[in-house]
């Protein structure tokens, strides 16, 4: 008997804690709506559509990502190890169900709810992040606030499966935030919890189907698939549900309300690749809603609101596109943004990443900013808070970079064409590893007031450079040429074929280097 009711008391006391956080879901929703409905910006896509993008976002072009939670202590194979262990099959990254299987045990005894004490941040330096990221040059930082885990790394009153309550016993997003905005630098954040909804594995032998667990898992609704790996065909994509919505609302809603993020960035989830139209999409209205209640609520507290999103979840003049891993072949109108990582293989820390070159990590940003679009560069955080010493000296190199040639990246604008060369960009989603090397014949402009900058994104052999749209019959008139970070004069001359410089034959700095071309 007393154990009888030691049971109902449990599960008295499980459902009033659900009822609860409905309750307080629906109070979100319905404050949102208000919100919403008082404009300036209604839920509406022409009213959306009346958004300007702020000024200090087109100035900053460069942001630092930050991929850290509970899958960096596995830290195998990617950031969608969660999901990829309870997968029971191979996949293109490797076998991780076998792994973890081998490694931790049966995922009933062991399941990705059981690395979360592993994550316990004893060495996270807020303060020390923020320094690491300004001495980057980065003029905005964004760390995931929830990936598709379920596991919010921030204080979220819509679950008890967050780092403020496990794990860390931390508020990460808020110190972030504190410590970001006293260096001076703009700060976001983003979710991804749209695909939380199906997300995990389900099998009787696997954890995630333990009601008890629902609050990290999500609920185990019959109409999930669960077998195999997802092909994201349309047919194969599960309907969402409205009180998973909500849900998602109340959460992006309280981030706003608790951290005035100047940037919401959004991952896929919020609309599959397959989705033709934004009004196709089943996101579609907590979406408006959420835009409506995010731009009125930061304009009544004089703050800047930009939300990045992928694929067609938005008209392009409603919020910002973001291309992840991706970038443009031309200038781009309007604004746009690049997402990428310091490494190839993964986003949050593994312990086998696969770093790209400083240089490319360089040229990749010139290139975005000479079409319009900024860079929001990712690095992925060890289980105890430290960022891994490489990732360090890379963020600090490109600072180097940065401090010479700086005044060719913030604050310009595309010049009348984004650049010269021979070097493609190719397009499309993922498809940086296309990408081949910039050569020396590649170059790229910026402009700002009477200056253009010609970026040119390789030495030059015998240290003779040719600007091929800036000659003669250019019909720009130039006063002066200099390279920065060097006092040398440079000799330099219009010609039919171009502008012809001659250049010192000492490098002012490793990787690109920046001609200042006076009007």
């Amino acid at each position: 008997m007393k154990v009888l009711s030691l049971v109902l008391a449990v599960v008295i006391c499980c459902l009033a804690v659900d009822a609860s956080a409905s309750e307080g879901v629906e109070t979100a929703v319905q404050e949102a709506r208000l919100v919403a409905s008082q404009g300036p910006f209604l839920p509406q896509w022409d009213s959306l559509e009346k958004y300007e993008i702020p000024e200090w976002y087109k100035d900053a072009k460069f942001g630092i990502f930050i991929h850290w939670g509970v899958y960096s202590v596995p830290a195998y194979m990617s950031e969608w190890y969660p999901r990829m262990m309870y997968i029971d099959q191979d996949t293109w990254r490797g076998n991780a169900f076998k792994y973890h299987r081998e490694t931790y045990g049966p995922h009933k005894e062991f399941g990705y709810k059981d690395f979360i004490p592993q994550l316990t941040a004893s060495r996270f330096d807020a303060d020390a992040w923020a320094e690491l990221f300004d001495e980057a040059g980065a003029r905005y930082v964004v760390p995931v606030a929830e990936h598709h885990d379920g596991f919010p790394m921030y204080d979220c009153s819509y679950s008890d499966w967050t780092a403020a309550k496990m794990g860390p016993h931390r508020d990460i997003v808020g110190e972030l935030a504190k410590a970001v905005r006293a260096k001076g630098m703009r700060f976001g954040v983003s979710s991804h919890r749209a695909f939380n909804w199906a997300y995990y594995g389900r099998r009787a032998d696997f954890d995630t189907v333990d009601p008890k667990n629902f609050g990290l898992y999500g609920r185990d609704i019959d109409y999930l698939y669960t077998e195999g790996f997802a092909d994201y065909k349309k047919n194969h994509w599960p309907p969402h549900d409205r009180e998973f919505k909500d849900d998602w609302l109340a959460r992006t809603c309280e981030l706003v309300d608790r951290y005035q993020p100047d940037l919401v960035w959004f991952d896929f989830g919020i609309a599959p690749s397959w989705v033709a139209s934004y009004d196709q999409n089943p996101y579609a209205e907590h979406l408006k809603l959420f835009a409506a209640y995010y731009y009125n609520r930061m304009a009544r507290q004089n703050g800047t609101a930009i939300i990045n999103y992928k694929f067609n979840a938005f008209p392009e003049k409603a919020a910002v596109l973001d291309l992840e891993r991706s970038k443009m072949d031309q200038i781009r109108e309007p604004f746009w943004q690049t997402d990428t990582a310091v490494s190839t293989n993964s986003w949050g820390y593994v312990k086998s990443q696969k770093y790209k070159p400083v240089n490319r990590l360089v040229d990749d940003l010139v290139d975005i900013v000479s079409k319009n679009g900024c860079l929001l560069l990712n690095i992925g955080p060890k289980p105890d808070g430290t960022i891994p010493k490489h990732e360090q000296q890379m963020l600090r190199e490109i600072g180097r970079w940065l401090d010479v040639n700086g005044e060719a990246i913030y604050g310009t604008r595309p010049w009348k064409r984004y650049g010269e060369g021979p070097t493609s960009t190719a397009t499309g989603h993922l498809s940086e590893n296309k990408n081949k090397s910039f050569t020396a014949e590649d170059i790229r402009f910026t402009a700002a007031d009477d200056t253009l900058y010609a970026i040119v994104l390789d030495w030059p052999e015998g240290n003779d450079l040719v600007i091929k749209s800036l000659g003669n019959d250019s019909r720009m008139p130039i006063a002066g040429v200099t390279l920065l970070g060097s006092d040398t004069p440079i000799a330099w001359g219009q010609r039919h074929t171009g502008l012809q410089v001659a250049l010192p034959s000492q490098k002012p700095c490793e990787h690109a280097f920046v001609l200042k071309i006076e009007q």
